[in-house]
């Protein structure tokens, strides 16, 4: 945990829920040990989706389809959202949960690698929702400063590996050195590069909220540390 567990759980209680069908299909997931947003996570993106009002939203890891329709269900009828899996099992799941929810005319479901997709994806996202392999965000990177418009947000959810991020490289677990390495890496340019303003929170496992403030973004290798 990376706050407090009892205030974690105090904090969750005074949620409300997302409704019949995301509860539903949140409890099902949970069941199946498929990996989806966080309570925290998910209040705190419906914060950001209520002000920020996106028209189009990118999300990168569909999973089972949870986080794509709970951000439908809490934007405009005219928003449109596109979402990008390569998970062959989870494909149709998703494609399933999409139009039972009733949102399926509002969410498209690219299947492939992610980087592939985004580098084929042309126009500008005014939300981006990173939510794939840990380890992968850093070389998503510049293809989601490409998609998203100026003063658009980039929402990265677990950022903070349930706190293994301000470990020592050694007390680290060696199978997850990697991921480890690539997360820090990803969240010091988030954080010095030029045209980026970002701020990292202790919200479910951490998540990095960066706003795209110049239209070209550029990132060279001394920017990587």
């Amino acid at each position: 945990m990376i706050i407090d567990e009892r205030m974690s759980v105090y904090l969750n209680s005074l949620d409300s829920g997302n409704g019949v069908f995301l509860d539903s299909l949140e409890k099902r997931a949970l069941d199946q040990e498929v990996p989806i947003i966080r309570p925290a996570m998910q209040s705190f993106l419906k914060m950001l989706l209520a002000f920020g009002r996106p028209k189009r939203i990118l999300e990168v890891g569909t999973a089972v389809g949870f986080s794509a329709v709970l951000m439908a269900a809490n934007t405009e009828p005219d928003c449109q959202i596109t979402t990008i899996e390569k998970y062959e099992k989870r494909i149709p799941l998703a494609r399933e949960n999409f139009a039972a929810s009733g949102y399926g005319d509002r969410i498209t479901l690219i299947e492939g690698d992610a980087m592939e997709v985004m580098q084929s994806l042309s126009g500008s996202y005014d939300l981006i929702f990173m939510d794939a392999a840990k380890g992968q965000y850093i070389t998503f990177l510049p293809e989601a400063l490409r998609l998203l418009r100026k003063g658009g947000l980039l929402v990265s959810d677990n950022v903070l590996q349930d706190g293994d991020l301000i470990e020592s490289h050694y007390a680290v677990e060696r199978r997850n050195r990697t991921i480890y390495k690539r997360m820090r890496e990803y969240l010091y340019v988030l954080k010095h590069t030029k045209g980026l303003v970002t701020s990292v929170l202790p919200v479910g496992d951490g998540a990095a909220v960066t706003v795209k403030t110049e239209e070209t973004i550029g990132l060279s290798e001394n920017d990587r540390k």
